[in-house]
């Protein structure tokens, strides 16, 4: 209790209104049997008539009821105005709860990025380590086998010569006669023959064999690689000027600046903050820039709440016809540079937002004018004149608040994970030179159309093509073209939940399987992503790849226990085979598996640099490959498919390619990549329209090679 302030038991001869109730009146503590009936409002007392008329002489005073009510009044309204705050603790907890449940969320997503990045360094490396301990031995074979037969040449010399010297000096020591004559002439022919005998006296080989290892730049490297990327920067103190927040020209770029700012106020001094602006005009988004890059996102609402219309390229027609571009640029300093333009006139809202939340004075008012100067305005067209006058769709600016993801994942920036993006459609790179690439899809992120250690890749009759997100514990399905069409997959060590998928595959009746790693099973969901049943649970130590046969059964390639599993649909065991070593029917890592049209079961056998075909029984038909960067030879053999014609087109993880063998192991053709080279591609499988579609992991995407069967 503070110092001074009276206790509520405490016998205190002044009284204030709060302490009077109503229907009592006090006794004046200065003038005796007098009757408190007032209130001074200057010295907020009690008093009594004759106080007025004394000490509190032109003071006003009013009667304590009234008093009372004026000040119960008010403390209602203070009541109020405290109880109207309660909805906006609420939501604030809300929000500050959300961001920190997404900050821990984070935290343990970049956590098992780094886990999953060093493992991959280190499998990196020690397949690099055995690739070089294999060219010793290799190498080291080749000069021993010379100088041991220089040295047996030599050693069959020597024995000779002793041999038949010994002889000579065994008959120039006996008696000299007729009889050893046609003997001691065969002695000296072959003396002869060896004294002039060509032995190869000088080494026919050195014993060089040295190790070139630059490793000071690696371990360099290794010392800065990875940054962990984030701001202080909050909406609530960042701020927009320029003179694009108020009005521009139709046709004419506009330019808004951006200043981020911390809680405190201060100038965030760094770049990479997750930003978005749009443009709004009648309930109809005619332009959503997602991200804080010069990638150029548009997004444009149609009647439907739930459809989008999206593009990646930098112009974007809305419903009305009108067109509308920009693109926000980072600075790297905590400033950005929104530059935009709208092709219509009207009044439009400009909505920035800083990590989904507005920044101070957004939205604003924007006002679209066109120039009185000829020579600035855009040329008109039919088109254009039409666009003026075509009625706006209705709809809603919610899918506009969805996050994308920050920049700078060229630089391998791990663990970005953001909201689901607003795009409909992922990105699209066209292949710029001649090669057999079509079309290739997907960044470094989280959201559609975008992967995170993307592995497995299945192709179904209905021209979809199925990716295994493998980091971020989802699958994700796109059309033939490229066209983004869904993803499921809740991340979790449930039954129906994904931990880290790496293969997927399609059943004959529509069902989608997929092995789960980390979770030491398959999974089994219905075409909508509908989980339905799981199977290999207690079995499996580690399924990597998983593939359908032509009797509908599951096989399954466990890498960790190095065996093929073929289950039923309902989870029964039909056979298994396989162990862990180099032999014909073993393995090392095995990864992946095809079907050809006999029902033969084609095997990608990673550390052992092969490829196995066996019989639905587990025989060993066919082994063909060897470690190496030769035609034929590989460097971790990863994913594997099969054509109509029986042809295997398997993909070459440590070279980096995609080869193409006949049906008995015979080498004949690359795919051509060179245009937009892989970087460790993984799975691989065939589209309904014959074309090959391939994980290239280590670039964050999918591509699309046209193959002629």
């Amino acid at each position: 209790m503070e110092t001074g302030q009276p206790s509520p038991d405490s016998s205190s001869e002044e009284c204030t209104v709060l302490e009077a109730p109503l229907g009592k009146r006090l006794t004046c503590p200065i003038h005796t049997n007098k009757e408190t009936v007032l209130y001074c409002s200057r010295c907020e007392v009690c008093v009594c008539e004759e106080c007025l008329l004394e000490e509190h002489t032109d003071h006003t005073a009013v009667p304590i009821s009234e008093a009372l009510e004026t000040h119960r009044n008010g403390l209602q309204e203070r009541l109020v105005a405290a109880q109207n705050r309660l909805p906006q603790i609420s939501e604030a907890l809300i929000s500050v709860r959300e961001i920190l449940h997404q900050l821990t969320n984070q935290r343990a997503s970049i956590e098992e990025d780094i886990h999953v990045s060093f493992e991959e360094l280190h499998k990196t490396l020690d397949i690099r380590k055995s690739v070089l301990l294999m060219e010793l031995e290799v190498t080291y074979g080749l000069k021993q086998k010379v100088l041991q037969s220089q040295l047996e040449t030599l050693l069959h010399g020597q024995e000779g010569i002793i041999y038949t010297c010994t002889q000579t000096e065994e008959a120039l020591n006996g008696e000299a006669c007729t009889a050893n004559l046609q003997a001691e002439r065969g002695l000296g022919e072959r003396l002869g023959e060896l004294a002039s005998q060509g032995l190869p006296f000088q080494p026919e080989e050195n014993d060089q064999l040295d190790l070139l290892m630059e490793t000071e730049g690696l371990r360099r490297s290794i010392h800065n690689m990875g940054t962990i990327v984030t701001t202080s920067a909050v909406a609530s103190q960042s701020e927009a000027s320029g003179s694009g927040l108020e009005q521009c020209i139709v046709g004419l770029p506009a330019c808004v600046t951006i200043t981020t700012r911390d809680k405190a106020g201060g100038p965030c001094r760094s770049g990479n903050a997750i930003l978005s602006a749009e443009v709004t005009h009648t309930h109809t988004h005619i332009y959503t820039h997602i991200y804080t890059h010069t990638d150029i996102y548009t997004h444009t609402h149609t009647h439907s709440r739930d459809r989008y219309a999206c593009s990646f390229s930098p112009k974007v027609c809305t419903p009305d016809g009108s067109v509308a571009d920009g693109e926000l640029l980072d600075h790297k300093n905590g400033t950005y540079d929104f530059i935009y333009t709208v092709n219509k006139e009207g009044e439009f809202s400009l909505a920035v937002r800083l990590y989904d939340q507005h920044i101070k004075g957004s939205p604003y008012r924007l006002r679209v004018t066109r120039s009185t100067d000829p020579e600035e305005s855009p040329p008109t067209t039919a088109a254009t004149s039409l666009a003026a006058t075509a009625t706006t769709s209705t709809g809603s600016s919610e899918g506009a608040k969805r996050r994308g993801k920050s920049p700078g994942s060229g630089s391998k920036k791990k663990g970005s994970r953001r909201t689901g993006s607003a795009l409909g459609t992922p990105r699209r790179r066209e292949n710029p030179i001649e090669d057999d690439l079509i079309f290739r899809i997907g960044t470094k992120g989280r959201n559609k159309g975008e992967f995170t250690n993307l592995q497995g890749v299945a192709a179904s009759s209905t021209g979809r093509i199925l990716i295994a997100d493998s980091n971020n514990q989802c699958v994700q399905i796109f059309s033939n073209e490229g066209e983004f069409k869904s993803r499921f997959g809740v991340r979790g060590r449930s039954p129906g939940q994904l931990q880290r998928p790496t293969g997927v595959a399609v059943h004959p009746n529509g069902d989608i399987i997929i092995a789960d790693y980390d979770n030491k099973w398959v999974s089994i969901f219905s075409s909508e992503g509908k989980y339905k049943a799981k199977l290999g649970s207690g079995r499996l130590m580690g399924p990597k790849g998983v593939s359908v046969d032509k009797n509908g059964h599951v096989i399954v390639v466990d890498n960790k226990a190095c065996t093929v599993f073929i289950f039923q649909p309902t989870g029964k065991l039909v056979t298994k085979f396989g162990s862990r070593g180099n032999g014909d029917k073993q393995f090392a890592g095995p990864h992946f598996a095809a079907v050809n049209n006999s029902n033969e079961i084609i095997v990608t056998d990673f550390h052992n640099h092969s490829v196995k075909v066996f019989t639905p029984e587990g025989e060993l038909l066919l082994k063909f490959g060897s470690n190496g960067e030769g035609n034929g030879q590989f460097n971790a053999p990863t994913g594997v498919a099969v054509d109509i014609n029986g042809n295997i087109i398997v993909a070459d993880w440590g070279n980096s390619r995609i080869q193409v063998f006949d049906g008995s192991g015979s080498f004949l053709s690359y795919i051509n990549t060179s245009a937009d080279p892989l970087y460790g591609p993984q799975g691989l499988a065939l589209t309904s329209d014959g074309h090959v579609v391939v994980a290239d992991s280590g670039n964050h995407c999918f591509k699309v090679y046209r193959y002629l069967q």
